[in-house]
């Protein structure tokens, strides 16, 4: 036998193929569908890794979303609680009060008061409390003031008021006692102190504000009482009230008054007496029948009223211009779906390849797009409710958080994932598959 016989070489095992990327596709999307328990659930999970993929990017895309969420949100905080601090004021007021003001309705509005023009006088007042169910007439100066005690000041409100005034605003008294009609008819030098007056004056030196005397304008003024706290928006303590012939001759040196408070005794008859005092101050101010009146009588139902449209009108608007802000950002999550598609391109031929509809391209891409969008408003609705407690925390306004508040920016951010988000998804959708897979 020849030695030369030479052992056969083994021949090399042939490498095993590499899972082909279909393959694997085809099981992560079965393996999803089975855990997940519907293609929504797999094409979610899909949306997500594909955005966790690429963060930078999706949060870029995002930024749009988010700013624009973000100022609707700080633009509702702002005037809900704005609306409520308006809302407040007035409802404190009752709703069996009219607010006299001067002015005519195109130059004053209802928000109208002191200011340029004077029509109404004391004698308008007195004239007012024999309107049958008037329980009570209160003229009054508004002006603000420096008032000092000792080496603590403070700018505040100063109200030249009568007695009646109490009752028809609901003030109660913490300390001491309203003053008295002799001290308003002799224009005495008394004043009533709100809390937040009475703490920033006294507070340093711990004295009682109870018959100390405080200079207002280089006048002094001794202090009758102390007014138990109202709270509410726009800080009703911050003020300072005296007598009305006060403050007529020694603050205002006028004859005219900033407004006259009226009191019906049931909000009933409120139209009634709106109607009577129109026609009163119409003979006593000589205007002709059909000529444009130089007063205005408003209820607080008015007021309530004309408040709430002014806040409907200003949330509008600041929405409005948000909305630009989404509609950038709706444009650019449309631009990366197209760009997303665009290098999927060969993703898409795999999954058609193996069974995926037309219908489950379009509503992965258009999932995603949802997803981010909603990312994108999450995040803005936190940013807003920040922001918007920031701004109504300086502004001294109440933070407001409604159920509108919280769905709006889902509902928002649906709209938009999906108004913008259905163009790409439509185009991967129709792509075809041959095609689709030649891609590199």
């Amino acid at each position: 036998m020849s030695s030369s016989l030479k052992p056969k070489q083994a021949t090399p095992a042939k490498s095993q193929p590499q899972p082909y990327f279909a393959a694997n596709t085809l099981q992560n999307f079965h393996g999803r569908r089975i855990r997940r328990g519907s293609m929504i659930g797999a094409n979610f999970v899909i949306a997500l890794e594909a955005l966790w993929s690429n963060k930078l990017r999706s949060l870029l895309t995002a930024l749009g979303i988010f700013i624009g969420v973000a100022a609707v949100i700080a633009a509702l905080t702002l005037t809900q609680g704005a609306g409520a601090f308006i809302t407040g004021n007035i409802t404190s007021l009752g709703t069996n009060v009219i607010t006299v003001i001067p002015g005519s309705a195109t130059n004053r509005g209802a928000f109208g008061g002191a200011g340029t023009t004077q029509s109404l006088t004391p004698a308008d007042a007195v004239a007012l409390k024999h309107i049958r169910h008037v329980t009570g007439v209160s003229p009054v100066i508004l002006l603000n003031a420096q008032v000092v005690y000792g080496n603590q000041n403070w700018n505040t409100r100063v109200q030249g008021v009568n007695t009646a005034f109490q009752n028809i605003q609901g003030w109660q008294m913490a300390e001491g006692n309203w003053f008295s009609e002799a001290a308003d008819s002799g224009g005495l030098p008394v004043a009533l102190l709100g809390q937040t007056v009475a703490h920033s004056l006294f507070d340093a030196s711990g004295t009682d504000p109870v018959g100390q005397k405080i200079r207002i304008r280089n006048q002094l003024y001794r202090v009758e009482g102390v007014l138990q706290a109202k709270g509410g928006g726009f800080n009703q303590d911050d003020v300072v009230f005296v007598p009305f012939n006060t403050a007529l001759i020694r603050l205002k040196n006028s004859t005219f008054v900033d407004q006259i408070q009226v009191q019906v005794d049931d909000s009933n008859n409120v139209n009634q007496v709106q109607q009577d005092i129109t026609t009163i101050l119409e003979r006593l101010h000589h205007i002709p029948s059909g000529s444009l009146d130089d007063f205005r009588a408003i209820s607080s139902a008015q007021l309530l009223q004309t408040a709430q449209q002014f806040t409907q009108i200003l949330t509008d608007l600041l929405v409005g211009i948000s909305g630009i802000s989404l509609t950038v950002g709706g444009i650019g999550i449309m631009n990366i779906m197209i760009v997303s598609v665009t290098e999927r391109t060969r993703e898409i031929g795999i999954r058609m390849s193996i069974g995926a509809r037309r219908s489950d391209i379009r509503n992965q891409f258009l999932i995603e797009a949802l997803a981010l969008s909603l990312i994108g408003g999450v995040i803005g609705m936190l940013i807003g409710f920040a922001f918007g407690f920031l701004i109504t925390s300086a502004t001294g306004l109440p933070f407001v958080i409604t159920i509108v508040s919280i769905l709006l920016p889902f509902v928002i951010s649906s709209i938009i994932g999906i108004v913008f988000g259905l163009y790409p998804a439509v185009r991967a959708s129709k792509l075809d598959p041959i095609v689709a897979l030649r891609t590199e």
